[in-house]
């Protein structure tokens, strides 16, 4: 028999595909549908029983009060929604106008809707999803395309813990040689999570045997934007760079190259923030619009690689102080920290403001000593 999380792992891309799944707890049986990719004929299908199941953060958005929004996850009847189409539908999902009466409909989410949000955000889709209690002749006809393989079943619990289910999987793949500009003594690892959705890779500098006793580290998230073009709305490109530069000046040691793009909400849930940035939110509350919260990353990977790579002893590049708290709770010994800084600009302020702000980040430095530097030329 497969294991349960093989069962996650293929749940994931059909999800991806747009592919319903069927979540089974109990007795209860639960499909469901992304919102991702949803065509106006499937929605109609649906409608009459279906709930739309949306994240803390969006019913917060949708204007509810503290109290409804203590959960997870949370699920508005579309029924109960009045007239609604695709477009509406989307708005009420990850659209930046709140409604608030709809918001009062919410209810609590059972564990087969938990578990729907879960796989969305595991599958880097809007945490939205469209959810049908299946019962009478609709559970029969699910049944038999779950028998004759065209959809799959998934244990609610197992899609709940999706994002504990790679934890201790990592699967190291092929490595190479790879001269740096600032390190030319350096090597790529590469790690494979089970799903084989993410990817990561650990840039070994120098040689082990003149690392100092607690290895220089950083934990970099992937950043297409930054990292690979350049972009001014970030320092993450200056960010990576400036981390390997230091890592050689102190001997070599090792940079986690994450698959963990936009903060872990991806590649194209960063580039609607982007967009509803533009529009006046700052990137926090960009991303809860999109029903994610300020931060999505999770750090199981990293300490996985740490452990392959032998390494329990760091100096942490960083200026998150949640990196330092997710290793140590890996069982890494932080021994000390030293920040890593990119350039500040007109079009990142706002955005490393947030960041000092609003998620705790260290950046005081750098955002003072441009304010010293505005006052000195005034």
């Amino acid at each position: 028999m497969p294991r349960i999380g093989h069962h996650v792992e293929r749940a994931i891309f059909d999800l991806r595909r747009g592919v319903p799944v069927v979540l089974q707890d109990a007795d209860t049986a639960t499909l469901i549908q992304p919102l991702e990719g949803l065509q106006a004929a499937r929605l109609e299908e649906l409608q009459p029983e279906a709930a739309l199941v949306v994240s803390r953060h969006r019913l917060a958005v949708l204007g509810a009060s503290a109290d409804a929004h203590q959960a997870e996850a949370l699920r508005l009847p579309l029924s109960s929604c009045g007239p609604l189409d695709l477009a509406r539908l989307e708005r009420l999902a990850f659209g930046s106008q709140p409604e608030p009466r709809v918001a009062t409909l919410a209810q609590p989410a059972d564990a087969g809707e938990r578990g729907a949000l879960a796989l969305m955000r595991r599958a880097l889709l809007i945490p939205a999803a469209l959810t049908v209690k299946l019962s009478g002749e609709a559970r029969d006809v699910a049944q038999a395309r779950i028998d004759s393989g065209e959809w799959l079943s998934v244990e609610a619990e197992a899609a709940i813990g999706c994002f504990d289910s790679a934890a201790g999987m990592l699967t190291r793949v092929s490595d190479a040689r790879i001269p740096l500009a600032d390190a030319p003594e350096s090597r790529f690892i590469l790690f494979r999570e089970p799903d084989g959705l993410r990817e990561h890779v650990a840039v070994v500098i120098g040689h082990r045997r003149d690392w100092p006793s607690a290895v220089p580290l950083r934990l970099h998230s992937a950043c297409l934007t930054g990292d690979l073009f350049g972009s001014l709305r970030c320092d993450c490109g200056e960010q990576l760079r400036n981390a390997v530069a230091d890592i050689e000046s102190l001997g070599g040691g090792v940079l986690l190259y994450l698959a963990q793009e936009g903060r872990g909400i991806g590649l194209a849930n960063k580039l609607r923030a982007y967009t509803l940035q533009d529009g006046g939110l700052d990137t926090v509350d960009a991303d809860q619009v999109l029903g994610f919260g300020d931060d999505e990353r999770h750090y199981r990977a990293a300490v996985d690689m740490l452990g392959a790579l032998e390494i329990q002893r760091i100096q942490m590049l960083t200026n998150n102080p949640q990196k330092i708290v997710a290793l140590e709770a890996g069982g890494i010994e932080v021994v000390e920290r030293q920040a890593l800084y990119g350039q500040l600009n007109d079009h990142n302020r706002r955005y490393l403001s947030a960041k000092a702000e609003r998620s705790g980040h260290l950046l005081d430095d750098v955002l003072h000593a441009d304010t010293s530097r505005s006052s000195a030329c005034k």
